[in-house]
């Protein structure tokens, strides 16, 4: 399959401590995404994808069109989607400029692709699946056709569960306190977190909140530390986050 050979890519994307070597190729007249491990741990994560994708369908997360098994563990091959990364996260360091261009547009096209999120987010819940490892580096937004889409899902679980370890992957500015808590439940209550963190961090500017002030309490109850005062699952967020959109027009 053309699409897997790595010498005919147009972009490699191989300074990153994900574990994964991933590129893009032009090959049968389309151009792909593919990813695939260069360390074990990393095999562990690409399985995982693969069985978010079979379960989960929205128009916004973009599903690999072929997952192919090897000696290496799963190989996945996206279609390719333009756009920019919020946060293009590397060894090196982060590239948020991206980011900064994203908050400085019109409130409504930001919240229009925080929508997306959301909604992408219920049929997540819908399946089963729990975020984990959701920061600005699963948002690729085109700021062309003024579009979000959501890759890299690649650590997210299947119902609730107790962490056996010190922490969970992820960028601290979007995890939850029982992520860093062994014997903690994680659970939709800490998705909701994530997605709390997304609409605080994405709403935001330099000159600070540019939500309304019932969207700010929405944002307050979803983050709040203690997991049994947040809302209980993605769509009951989505439900006050909505509302608090119209209370505010």
């Amino acid at each position: 399959m053309r699409y897997l050979e790595q010498d005919r890519a147009f972009v490699v994307f191989d300074a990153q401590d994900s574990g994964c070597l991933s590129y893009g190729v032009e090959a049968e007249g389309s151009r792909w995404f593919v990813k695939r491990a260069v360390r074990a741990d990393a095999r562990a994560s690409l399985t995982r994808a693969a069985g978010l994708h079979a379960a989960v369908r929205h128009d916004a997360v973009v599903r690999p069109v072929h997952v192919l098994d090897g000696v290496d563990g799963p190989t996945l091959v996206y279609p390719w989607c333009d756009g920019s990364v919020l946060n293009a996260a590397t060894v090196l360091g982060e590239d948020r400029s991206a980011l900064l261009r994203f908050q400085q547009l019109p409130v409504a096209e930001v919240e229009r692709a925080l929508d997306e999120i959301l909604a992408a987010h219920v049929a997540v819940e819908a399946a089963g699946y729990i975020p984990v490892d959701l920061y600005d580096g699963c948002f690729l937004y085109d700021f062309d056709a003024h579009r979000m889409w959501l890759i890299d899902l690649d650590e997210y679980r299947p119902g609730a569960f107790v962490l056996d370890s010190d922490r969970l992957p992820g960028s601290r500015r979007y995890m939850a306190p029982e992520e860093f808590v062994r014997g903690s439940v994680i659970d939709e209550r800490t998705g909701v977190h994530a997605l709390g963190r997304t609409l605080q961090h994405l709403l935001d500017a330099p000159d600070g909140w540019r939500g309304s002030s019932a969207q700010q309490e929405v944002v307050r109850r979803a983050t709040h530390p203690d997991p049994t005062h947040r809302h209980p699952r993605a769509a009951a967020l989505v439900d006050a986050w909505r509302t608090a959109g119209l209370s505010s027009v």
